[in-house]
């Protein structure tokens, strides 16, 4: 694991993208041009000096050029709510890159990156690595409905071809979760391995299902955090190894170690 930082950022950018979703653009370079595939940054939003405890964000793109990365968020409590009002530029303070990396693995095989809602983000970094070295990849994303589906486009444009869609409405792609197509996929494809962000549940479904098919599965499991550089202890993952810590020990994790 790469040196973890403390830097002030700039937010250049937070809009909004669909109901509860927003994708927030923040300047700091030494932090943006460190990230590696799956790593977080720890954010303390401005504004909250009551609530002292930072926010971990994935990065869903990084601009090595600009120094800029990305982060997907969605506001589900009151300190992604006070982010989402906020307008850019801002400032804030930050801690990254924190936590182990996705692995390009060796030899030819495709590989199946699955993700439900926010956990597109992620993944995307990945996707590129894997491209990049000329990987086979296919890519299942899974959604309340067609509008939550916001990384579908950036997907299409990196693969060439538009990943499996999954809305739980229906309203585009598969109507169901997005496990039901990984279950066929599974069944029809050969993979190599199966790298998997999300909500828990759908993870260890995601899971179960790659390992009935004797394919190996990497999950980057999304905890609640203190500190977030491995002191407190509040992140721990039970797994067959003993409890890790999911910020510094993860957030990938081997999913046939996982005590779900």
């Amino acid at each position: 694991m790469c040196e973890i930082l403390q830097r002030s950022g700039t937010v250049v950018a937070n809009r909004k993208l669909a109901d509860n979703l927003f994708l927030l653009d923040i300047q700091s370079r030494e932090i943006a041009c460190a990230m590696g595939p799956g790593q977080f940054i720890h954010v303390q939003i401005p504004g909250m000096d009551a609530r002292i405890l930072r926010r971990p964000f994935s990065v869903y793109q990084v601009d090595e050029a600009a120094g800029t990365m990305s982060v997907l968020y969605q506001t589900v409590g009151a300190g992604t709510q006070h982010l989402a009002a906020l307008e850019a530029p801002f400032s804030v303070d930050i801690i990254g890159p924190v936590g182990n990396c996705w692995e390009v693995p060796e030899g030819n095989d495709r590989l199946l990156l699955v993700a439900g809602g926010v956990g597109a983000a992620p993944l995307f970094v990945y996707a590129q690595q894997l491209v990049a070295a000329g990987k086979q990849v296919d890519v299942v994303l899974g959604a309340q409905n067609k509008d939550a589906l916001v990384a579908r486009e950036a997907y299409e444009e990196l693969l060439g071809v538009e990943p499996y869609c999954a809305t739980d409405d229906g309203s585009y792609g598969y109507h169901g979760f997005c496990t039901g197509v990984v279950s066929e996929l599974a069944k029809s494809k050969q993979y190599g391995l199966v790298a998997c962000c999300g909500p828990e549940p759908m993870m260890k479904i995601v899971s179960d299902i790659a390992l009935d098919s004797n394919i190996p599965a990497r999950v980057s499991l999304e905890k609640r955090m203190a500190c977030g550089i491995g002191a407190c202890l509040s992140c721990v993952v039970n797994t067959v190894d003993g409890y890790k810590r999911s910020c510094v020990d993860g957030p990938i994790f081997d999913a046939a170690k996982v005590v779900w």
